[in-house]
């Protein structure tokens, strides 16, 4: 007799986390499907899988002030967002390769199903309140706040910020942003709260680079967003590197790299479904 082993989506459980950086707050939550309803346009680009690399790290030079910043950033517009895309997890004592299907609609759901193996059996969400995860294959749920992100790591963690990590968008947009120019790139360089942030856009007026920093945890993200194809007269990352050197609970800090490879990406004007739902059970004594 063969035992099958049920495939484990604990790494993905990490990479979450990691994502919306980190947090194990159980929330409240509803069984809910989402969907619209509309015309239906598409528009698609299909990529094969290969290597994943690193983005070179930028070299010296010369900076200046910009006095008029219009203009120097094209982002992705679209209204749903559906793709396919390969996903690794590296840290210092484990490495987890996962397929990711993805569904999006601007500014307001992100919804993922997550294979191992060619065996589907995870699901995520993200709403602009909350981030909520159910493995169904192991049975388990788990669910976070944004605020709860936000005070454990320490600066604020929002539905911007994921949406960015998946599209390459800025996920802060602000009025007193100090911009300037480094030979044929340029610096978004911004505050939020006690966090420094460092937008880099590349000559091809796409965001580059993301690195957000808090000087006195000495934690950081960096985000590289490279493979660029256009999709609707805009420019598309089909390969992207999230870099966390965070502090774990004995204060050692800790660097984890997800990379992510999309193999697919269609932007739609035909509404897609957001199937999620929650077992009774997880709602019980909420």
């Amino acid at each position: 007799m063969y035992l099958v082993k049920r495939p484990k989506f604990t790494g993905f459980y990490f990479i979450f986390a990691m994502l919306v950086l980190t947090s194990c707050a159980k929330q409240t939550l509803s069984p809910q499907t989402f969907s619209d309803s509309t015309e239906v346009q598409s528009l698609q680009v299909i990529r094969s899988v290969d290597s994943l690399k690193a983005v070179e790290p930028e070299k010296s030079s010369l900076v200046e002030p910009v006095t008029d910043s219009k203009n120097i950033l094209d982002e992705l517009s679209f209204t749903y967002l559906k793709a396919k895309s390969k996903v690794s997890w590296k840290s210092d004592k484990n490495t987890d390769n996962y397929t990711v299907d993805i569904r999006a609609k601007k500014d307001s759901i992100i919804w993922m199903n997550i294979s191992v193996s060619m065996i589907s059996g995870a699901n995520g969400l993200f709403t602009k309140e909350k981030v909520q995860f159910y493995d169904k294959i192991n049975d388990k749920y788990l669910s976070w706040s944004y605020d709860s992100l936000s005070t454990m790591l320490g600066f604020k963690v929002d539905f911007g910020i994921i949406q960015s990590l998946i599209i390459g968008n800025e996920p802060f947009k602000k009025n007193n942003s100090r911009v300037i120019r480094e030979n044929e790139n340029f610096i978004i360089q911004q505050e939020e709260g006690k966090v420094k942030i460092d937008n880099f856009v590349g000559p091809n007026r796409k965001l580059k680079k993301l690195l957000m920093k808090e000087d006195a945890s000495e934690n950081k993200m960096q985000l590289d967003f490279e493979d660029f194809s256009q999709i609707n007269q805009s420019l598309f990352p089909f390969s992207s590197q999230i870099t966390l050197d965070v502090k774990n609970k004995e204060n050692e800090l800790k660097k984890t790299i997800i990379s992510i490879k999309y193999s697919k990406v269609e932007l739609l004007e035909t509404p897609l479904a957001f199937p999620f739902k929650v077992p009774e059970k997880y709602l019980k004594n909420k």
